[in-house]
């Protein structure tokens, strides 16, 4: 399981996390900055200002801050202001779920055969799986992932991973059939040991998948009692998302 580590650089890990957002997000401003990670406006300028200096953001005339040279040549998730705009929308669920579960909620988006975790609404509980949010990780092994792989048409999946072996295409195919079956994706150690994760896909308001919904949890805890529970709160918080979601473009 990933867990922060014992001896954090709070300063290195806001950096860290000032990246993530110019590469989910596109552009910046110190507000931006000092609201997301709760830190004065003088320090989420000095962030910003080191990050121009090694070439990670530029800054343009509105004194908006925007991914620099180094990060120009990372794919990065297409539509920053809709990412922004999803992760604004959803986070009311999110934090409800959080709430209900006291487990960690994740957002995540698909990008061809990824999945990259756009927001984290970390557990109080110990011990309990950290703040992904950055995070990339293979689709078809992810439960967020699976779950907007289902939501796609099997043809496309098949393109997606035409160059996957004939006996783990097959596999996939009928895993994900078991997806749309029962609404939602388990991710049982697929991606790290000791956690395990719940995750369905949410949908706009023309049924469109945007995202999805994700509950990580410490293997420990995830027994088949606790997933019918996590399940069903997972419903709950995707119908509560949708909702705020009925205009969003997609």
């Amino acid at each position: 399981m990933k867990n922060k580590p014992l001896y954090a650089l709070g300063s290195v890990d806001n950096a860290l996390l000032v990246l993530h957002m110019l590469r989910d997000r596109g552009r910046l401003t110190v507000t931006d900055v000092a609201g997301e990670l709760g830190i004065a406006r003088s320090t989420a300028h000095r962030l910003l200002a080191m990050l121009v200096y090694r070439d990670f953001a530029v800054q343009d005339e509105q004194h908006t801050y925007l991914p620099g040279p180094f990060l120009a040549a990372t794919p990065s998730v297409p539509g920053g202001p809709a990412l922004r705009e999803l992760r604004a929308r959803t986070r009311p669920a999110m934090e409800a779920l959080r709430a209900r579960t006291q487990e960690t909620v994740n957002l995540v988006v698909r990008v061809g055969t990824e999945v990259r975790f756009l927001d984290s609404a970390e557990s109080p509980q110990v011990p309990h799986v950290g703040d992904r949010r950055g995070t990339i990780l293979p689709a078809h092994l992810a439960s967020g992932g699976k779950a907007l792989l289902a939501a796609l048409p099997p043809d496309h999946v098949r393109d997606l991973y035409a160059d996957l072996p004939a006996r783990d295409r097959a596999i996939l195919t009928q895993e994900l059939a078991e997806v749309r079956a029962r609404g939602h994706a388990l991710n049982i150690e697929g991606t790290e040991q000791g956690v395990s994760a719940i995750g369905a896909a949410l949908r706009n308001g023309r049924g469109s998948a945007v995202g999805a919904l994700s509950i990580s949890v410490p293997s420990a805890r995830f027994g088949p009692e606790r997933v019918a529970a996590y399940a069903e709160e997972l419903r709950r918080a995707v119908a509560e998302a949708e909702h705020s979601l009925a205009g969003f473009p997609g």
